[in-house]
């Protein structure tokens, strides 16, 4: 059985609003908080998106390039698969005419 937990989190406006996690997440997003931030902070630091350019960089060595290679496999096995189901739908429509 889940048990869960409700917080108060406070906005610039000083208004708050008040959610409810499971404890699960409340430990995930306990551990993230950094010493003297609030709940809120944390929230708002961890959801904020970042610019791709912000992980320029970050691999080592050739990984960047072995990354890129199997996403681009990665995306090409996904778009024939795409194209199978849609010629798929495609011959299932047009045997019901």
């Amino acid at each position: 059985m889940e048990t869960f937990i409700n917080l108060n989190i406070d906005t610039h406006s000083m208004a708050t609003k008040t959610i409810t996690v499971t404890e699960e997440a409340y430990r995930t997003l306990a551990t993230m908080k950094q010493k003297n931030e609030s709940f809120s902070q944390t929230i708002l630091r961890v959801g904020k998106r970042r610019p791709l350019s912000d992980f320029y960089g970050i691999l080592k060595g050739d990984a960047g390039e072995r990354l890129e290679k199997a996403v681009k496999e990665r995306r090409k096995e996904s778009n024939k698969l795409h194209q199978k189901k849609m010629q798929t739908i495609i011959e299932r429509l047009e045997s019901k005419k």
